[in-house]
């Protein structure tokens, strides 16, 4: 009995590698049937058509994704220089609204000056008119003052028409 089950052993050994070379042979059989059918196929004008079209077609996915990116950037580059010339116009509004609160500022400077100026100069004349004033009255006393003095010395002298009445003698 042994000895049929070694024989069995050994002889199922045999079958499994003849089965293992023969599943080899007919990976390398079919490994180069496929091998064939490939480069047969490759050879042949319909997988070079289909090459060339998916070539093609890839090509011109590339060539559109370029378009519609460059197509994106000049949007947003638009965007932007809209917002930028915005911007600029803002700031030369500003500007301008500050130039012209300045100029009215100056100009309400300029008359509250010429305002003060008048006034000083209005006063300034009433002060001259009343110094006139007070040098005529001055004047005017002094040229009565001068006639009372002048007739009192007449009178005294006996020059007027009246004589002072000198009583007894």
């Amino acid at each position: 009995m042994c000895c049929c089950f070694t024989e069995l052993v050994t002889t199922r050994r045999q079958q499994e590698e003849e089965l293992k070379q023969l599943e080899e042979e007919t990976a390398k059989r079919l490994e180069e049937a496929i091998r064939k059918k490939v480069e047969e196929k490759m050879g042949s004008e319909e997988v070079k058509v289909e090459i060339e079209r998916r070539i093609e077609e890839g090509r011109k996915k590339a060539f559109d994704d370029v378009e519609v990116q460059l197509k994106n950037e000049k949007e947003a580059a638009l965007t932007e220089a809209r917002r930028k010339e915005e911007q600029a116009r803002k700031e030369r509004e500003e500007l301008d609204k500050m130039l012209e609160e300045n100029r009215r500022r100056v100009e309400e400077a300029q008359r509250r000056e010429a305002l003060e100026a008048q006034r000083k100069e209005e006063e300034r004349h009433r002060e001259l008119e009343l110094i006139q004033r007070q040098k005529e009255e001055a004047l005017r006393r002094k040229k009565l003052e001068e006639e009372e003095e002048h007739d009192n010395q007449m009178r005294l002298l006996g020059k007027n028409k009246s004589r002072p009445k000198v009583i007894g003698l």
